[in-house]
């Protein structure tokens, strides 16, 4: 007799009813996010708190957060850092994931992502629902913004301002890397 132990199927709906911590729902697989370093973590810190200073002090309403599971079109995933307007607030405080991207999401990429896979993922989240999406580059101490209409890549002295969302919002490479 020959036992057939099956491998238990976790779906894109069990994963935003239930996000594993540190985890993304890729191609039909949970997949650990992995890579982040000292300086990654710093960063998202760093701008985390920055558009959440910029929200309060602006009187905009709305939060940040770190790591928040939504959904995609197709995937389960967790942008380092966004920005949920009050309305998105209000309705989805209580769920256990957001059933769209967040409006503002910032990507800080670790030395094993590729500008491919970046970019696509940055694609992946405008196409539902983003409205713009920062590419953090710590490595190149640059910052990519893609909105539906074009791609603005910001370096050196350059200052970083918001496109779409968190209108206002500026810092300068220099302050955001350092």
């Amino acid at each position: 007799m020959v036992t057939v132990i099956t491998k238990p199927t976790f779906t894109l709906d069990d994963f935003l009813a239930n996000p594993p911590n540190h985890q993304e729902w890729i191609d039909g697989e949970l997949k650990e996010t992995t890579g982040m370093t000292i300086r990654h973590s710093k960063i998202q810190a760093k701008l985390a708190r920055l558009w959440g200073n910029y929200v309060n002090d602006s009187q905009q309403e709305g939060e940040i957060y770190t790591e928040l599971p939504c959904k995609t079109l197709k995937q389960g995933r967790r942008p380092d850092v966004c920005y949920l307007t009050s309305e998105l607030v209000k309705n989805y405080s209580n769920a256990p994931s957001l059933p769209q991207s967040p409006p503002l999401i910032a990507e800080i990429a670790s030395p094993a992502d590729s500008a491919e896979d970046l970019f696509a993922k940055a694609n992946e989240y405008l196409a539902s629902g983003a409205e713009e999406v920062w590419l953090v580059l710590p490595e190149n101490e640059k910052v990519i913004i893609i909105i539906l209409d074009r791609t603005l890549v910001f370096s050196n002295d350059d200052i970083v301002t918001t496109q779409k969302v968190l209108t206002g919002f500026n810092i300068t490479i220099n302050d955001l890397f350092k």
